[in-house]
């Protein structure tokens, strides 16, 4: 099965298709640096609800110059300790996301381990597959205050030896929601019901990553309530996957729980190709 076959099954339906456009819109309101357009390292761009309908998204890209430069092959890291230190230069903190976002504790996950998504749709922590270099994932929140109970943000950033390996990984991302749509992150703490994307460079407006994958759905939690709303946004260039997992709470705006996640997602992709990419010129 080829990945574009993959990407094909994955896209499900007028909800998907929707909020694909909410990501575009807010995508495209973001400069090369990351930011939103027109405004500081804090601002964000905002999106439709997912709810509203809208009009089909077209599947090419318009004629706007690619925001994504060439890969420099010899800037890729060939050896782990490489892979740690090009993660150390892409991964963001708390500041990317703007004020009122925190460090959680733990604030980093366990190195050396790589999730997977059991035949149980329970996810499981396991060594490094034989492809990834490095991987590292950061926690945030957003305290309960104002009249909304906390927000939780994750961002990961993973280098794989090469493009290829970095290209499946979105593949099986897209695999697992098929498969997976009810998944079990750990005791007490549940996604439901979620939805998958796939965008490639030039489809959807998809004019600022080689790839890109999106979810939704919803988010249970024992501690923090719910149903609340879930969205997950990941993106590649060369050989490294960057991503945001925004999970919502009663009394918080869908509409900003996506400006947050565009906003990381999009810092960390422009730090990538910053890294990576040939000089222009």
């Amino acid at each position: 099965m080829t990945r574009r076959h993959v990407a094909l099954r994955a896209y499900d339906g007028a909800a998907a298709g929707l909020f694909s456009v909410a990501v575009m819109a807010a995508m495209a309101g973001c400069t090369a640096d990351g930011t939103a357009d027109g405004k500081d390292g804090n601002g964000a761009t905002s999106r439709a609800p997912a709810a509203s309908p809208a009009p089909a998204a077209s599947t090419t890209a318009p004629s706007a110059v690619s925001l994504v430069p060439q890969l420099d092959e010899s800037k890729q890291p060939k050896t782990a300790a490489e892979a740690r230190e090009l993660l150390a230069r892409i991964l963001i903190t708390e500041d990317a996301f703007g004020p009122g976002v925190v460090r959680s504790t733990p604030f980093e996950s366990s190195s050396g381990r790589w999730p997977v998504l059991d035949e149980g749709c329970v996810w499981q922590t396991a060594g490094l597959p034989q492809d990834v270099l490095a991987t590292n994932t950061r926690y945030f929140q957003i305290p309960a205050a104002d009249g909304h109970g906390r927000v939780r943000l994750n961002a990961t950033v993973t280098v794989h030896r090469d493009r290829l390996e970095s290209g499946w990984e979105t593949a099986r991302a897209m695999e697992e929601v098929l498969r997976c749509p009810d998944q079990k992150l750990r005791e007490g703490e549940q996604l439901k019901g979620l939805l998958g994307n796939a965008m490639y460079q030039g489809e959807q407006l998809n004019n600022w990553s080689e790839d890109a994958f999106n979810e939704i759905g919803t988010y249970v939690s024992e501690q923090d309530g719910g149903p609340h709303r879930y969205f997950w946004y990941q993106a590649q260039f060369g050989p490294v996957t960057v991503a945001i997992a925004g999970k919502g709470a009663e009394g918080f705006k869908d509409e900003t729980l996506t400006q947050l996640v565009v906003q990381g997602n999009s810092r960390m992709i422009a730090q990538a190709k910053q890294a990576l990419g040939k000089a222009a010129g």
